[in-house]
């Protein structure tokens, strides 16, 4: 394959994992008050396919438990009167979005120089 072509194939790789990522971390700052509420996490695992390896991925809870709260009036409180509060860290949450959306960035700017060079080497061609 291309060299031009597969750079530009893995940094729209890069994009969509990252794009996935950033969706995963904003449902789980959505429900960062919703009692019960397990963390998301993605998981990467590198597959051979057709055109050499990928990364697949696949969704997968956080089984840290979450903050037991005392509130004997809610609906979803024990025999003792707890309730089991989310796991979400809005922190962490947020140092992840920042990250990935850095490296989503970054995979477009590789994007964008890949391009720039093959519409280059076109050029050189056509004359």
């Amino acid at each position: 394959m291309n060299p031009l072509k597969a750079s530009m194939m893995q940094a729209v790789l890069g994009m969509e994992l990252q794009s996935k990522r950033m969706g995963i971390t904003s449902e789980n700052i959505s429900n960062v008050d919703t009692p019960g509420y397990k963390r998301k996490l993605l998981m990467l695992e590198p597959q051979q396919g057709l055109g050499g390896d990928f990364m697949a991925t696949r969704i997968q809870l956080d089984q840290k438990e979450g903050l037991q709260e005392f509130d004997p009036a809610h609906p979803m409180a024990n025999a003792d009167g707890y309730v089991t509060m989310s796991n979400v860290s809005l922190v962490t949450e947020l140092a992840d979005m920042r990250e990935a959306n850095r490296s989503y960035e970054a995979n477009l700017n590789s994007f964008q120089q890949a391009r720039s060079m093959y519409r280059s080497l076109l050029d050189i061609l056509r004359r």
